[in-house]
């Protein structure tokens, strides 16, 4: 079974975010980044299914240089190859040209199931595997709790969660899966196979090699465009409820809530 996994490279979440003067984007400056954490659920269920149907797993990111850190993280849990589109006509591609991108990559290699991870924590927009998987023609099940692969790896069955329930999707393969936590948990990249890592093919691709006009992706073919980032408002400080007895502090909290806060 040959597994397609499309990564994405994210701040790390406990990274300080500061607004950048264009107040359009973020300052990148001393920023650590990493696998996105939705991916890391991806990447870890491609090679479980490869450890019992066999194949080959390949990593798929879109971005600058520095991506090939988290797909060299991939490659060191077990992952066979990688490749990587590196333009600077991808600078500002929005969730469906970098879709667009990864159906380029991928209408020209052998596959029987391709994992994302459910959205990225940077943008939260959660539409790059849908978008992937219409521009493809297959079927798509999103955030995704269980995966079962029959045996012959014909079909796939999904579980993921509903209010009050768990809804099951069964669908053909080839098909597109993203993934949600609780679907597994991510190994740990060991010594040997950090080191395997640096030896493992990465291929490196431009927009020209994937034959797309580079209007199509990039800030010039987005369709949607960031106005405006805001940092969320600072919140005020708290108030200690004055009060020698329980009552005391209930009493004063009600007059505190109808006088200031303005609630009851």
């Amino acid at each position: 079974m040959n597994i397609l996994v499309c990564l994405k490279q994210v701040p790390d979440t406990e990274t300080q975010i500061k607004v950048a003067p264009d107040s359009k984007s973020i300052v990148t400056d001393n920023i650590k980044w990493v696998m996105n954490p939705y991916d890391e659920y991806a990447v870890e269920e491609g090679l479980r299914l490869k450890e019992k149907f066999g194949g080959e797993v390949t990593i798929i990111g879109v971005g600058p240089t520095k991506v090939t850190e988290s797909i060299r993280t991939a490659l060191a849990m077990g992952a066979d190859k990688g490749i990587l589109v590196d333009d600077p006509a991808l600078t500002g591609s929005d969730s469906l040209g970098t879709a667009k991108i990864l159906a380029a990559v991928i209408k020209d290699l052998d596959y029987n199931l391709i994992l994302c991870g459910k959205q990225g924590v940077d943008d939260d927009y959660g539409v790059v595997g849908s978008n992937l998987a219409e521009l493809l023609g297959i079927p798509q099940i999103s955030i995704v709790l269980k995966l079962e692969v029959s045996e012959d790896g014909s079909t796939v069955k999904a579980h993921r969660e509903v209010e009050g329930g768990t809804l099951v999707i069964e669908a053909s393969l080839p098909a597109l899966i993203t993934a949600q936590k609780g679907l597994n948990e991510p190994r740990y990249a060991s010594l040997p196979g950090i080191m395997k890592a640096k030896k493992k093919p990465l291929d490196v691709k431009t927009i020209a090699d994937l034959g797309l006009d580079a209007s199509e992706v990039g800030e010039s073919g987005a369709k949607i465009k960031i106005m405006q980032i805001t940092p969320p408002e600072e919140r005020l400080a708290g108030k200690i409820v004055e009060g020698e007895t329980p009552q005391e502090k209930a009493a004063n909290l009600v007059k505190l809530l109808h006088e200031e806060a303005k609630v009851i």
